[in-house]
């Protein structure tokens, strides 16, 4: 682990030098506060699109249809920005050559795998924290308080599964020189991930998993055994991280 401090520093400037924390923080702000508005006003539009010829029957929107909301709108918008994070992080080096570069210095390939992936993971926590504030407020305004508590353990619980769709893509960005070949592993593992998800006994240890009791936690629903799908994901991701560091180990940059 020797360099780790140093890296993880050049490696948060470096997120902010490019502009990817700014834009990252817009893009997840904007769904933050755009998914309550979407739930309360979507019914009046349906209504409105369907004119006097149809009756539309919708039930009255809640915090509940907020939430539901904010987490669909992550799930998917903040999953794509993992995916394009990390789709580079390693691959983009060794192809310019700047890996072998960086590795010359007294720094070890772990500190520098861990470096990459642990800024990744602190940009898309900034956002999610940006976004989880301008959801509730706007949640609040236009339907009711959500328990703060659990809103904010909701949120840390997609903040871990968008750090997990990242780790998937950071492992294809470390095995290969191609970013594009790393998105599609991060795509294609999203798309299998959402299909085992339907299976109640391994969905509820898979990313997908973590939505039932993020949102349990977010409604005030009572208790919630989160720590299954939580402990799983995060060993998902220290796995992923392990792999990824054998694998690079033996590349030559």
């Amino acid at each position: 682990m020797t360099g780790l401090g140093a890296l993880l520093r050049k490696e948060l400037l470096e997120q902010w030098r490019t502009t990817r924390l700014p834009l990252v923080v817009v893009v997840f702000l904007l769904v933050g506060l755009s998914s309550p508005l979407l739930a309360r006003f979507t019914p009046e539009i349906l209504k409105a699109v369907g004119g006097s010829q149809f009756q539309i029957v919708l039930p009255t929107p809640t915090a509940a249809d907020a939430y539901d909301q904010l987490a669909k709108n992550l799930g998917e918008f903040g999953a794509l920005i993992a995916v394009l994070l990390a789709m580079g992080s390693v691959a983009t080096e060794k192809e310019r050559g700047t890996a072998a570069l960086i590795l010359v210095k007294p720094v070890s390939r772990a500190a520098f795998l861990i470096s990459k992936l642990a800024a990744i993971a602190t940009t898309l926590g900034v956002a999610t924290v940006i976004a989880g504030a301008g959801a509730w407020f706007y949640t609040l305004v236009l339907f009711e308080p959500l328990p703060v508590g659990g809103f904010v353990a909701a949120m840390f619980l997609q903040w871990l599964a968008l750090v997990a769709y990242a780790a998937i893509t950071f492992l294809g960005s470390t095995v290969t020189r191609s970013a594009l070949a790393a998105a599609g592993l991060g795509v294609a593992a999203f798309i299998v991930l959402g299909i085992l998800g339907i299976i109640p006994v391994v969905g509820t240890y898979l990313p997908t998993g973590l939505g039932a009791p993020a949102r349990a936690l977010a409604l005030g629903l009572g208790h919630v055994d989160a720590l299954g799908p939580m402990s799983a994901s995060a060993g998902l991701i220290g796995g992923l991280v392990v792999i990824s560091w054998l694998a690079f180990r033996r590349q030559e940059l």
